[in-house]
């Protein structure tokens, strides 16, 4: 395990709650889709019957309600609250954290890694995100790049896999399967969510929540819940122990 960053009000935290139960989704660039697939894994892991918390830590974010949802969204833009549900994620065997690190934060990315057992890493098919998550796989060595909203159009597609070898190349391992630009996806980040969401934005946040999952050492849902009827899937018990 590389050595963690060496930031003083983390190390209580990290004691008490062993990052088993957190995910952060970070990396110094904007416009990656770390909200987004902050919100996609969030459900995905509520329609794979995990209780998932999304954890909203970028300023310039508002908070989402609760409603319809799969997953329970939480306001910690303040240091208190961060705090509050760290230490609760800590106590609960059966929530998982996903925490939006949001851009241009470099001390706060130091601080939620260190926080985390596993480290995600958004960037679009452009070289410029692809020279960022460059540097940000560098810093940290335990964390893997997601690319996000990756092109489905052929020619597009075969364009950024061509720029994934010549940039990329090296750190192939720690690539995970691209999440596709899907329109739908925008449906999460409104503050009443819908309570229907297609089923092509269904299957591909249970794949992600699949990968994740995969990551951190367990199996995906061993369940019958089928895509075509997401419905019966139980939404999260509200009683998780805070309220933002």
């Amino acid at each position: 395990m590389p050595e963690r960053h060496n930031v003083p009000w983390t190390i209580t935290w990290i004691r008490a709650i062993g990052m088993a139960h957190i995910i952060c989704i970070i990396g110094n660039k904007g416009g990656t889709g770390k909200t987004t697939l902050t919100h996609m894994l969030s459900h995905g892991l509520g329609l794979s019957s995990r209780h998932a918390v999304a954890v909203m830590t970028d300023l310039v974010r508002e908070p989402l309600a609760k409603a319809n949802r799969r997953y329970l969204p939480f306001d910690a833009r303040t240091e208190d609250n961060l705090v509050k549900v760290v230490a609760k994620l800590g106590a609960v065997d059966s929530w998982i954290g996903v925490i939006d690190g949001g851009a241009n934060r470099p001390e706060m990315d130091a601080r939620l890694h260190d926080l985390a057992a596993l480290t995600l890493l958004p960037f679009r098919e452009s070289h410029e995100d692809m020279r960022t998550v460059l540097r940000d796989l560098d810093r940290f060595p335990d964390a893997y790049a997601l690319p996000s909203q990756w092109p489905t159009n052929p020619w597009q597609l075969e364009a950024a896999r061509r720029s994934v070898d010549q940039l990329l190349g090296a750190y192939r391992a720690r690539l995970l399967e691209p999440v596709c630009a899907i329109s739908a996806s925008k449906l999460l980040l409104h503050r009443e969510l819908p309570e229907q969401l297609p089923s092509n934005l269904n299957s591909a946040c249970r794949r992600l929540a699949d990968q994740v999952l995969e990551l951190l050492g367990e199996s995906a849902a061993t369940d019958a819940i089928g895509m075509e009827n997401p419905a019966v899937v139980p939404r999260p018990d509200a009683r998780f122990p805070l309220s933002a």
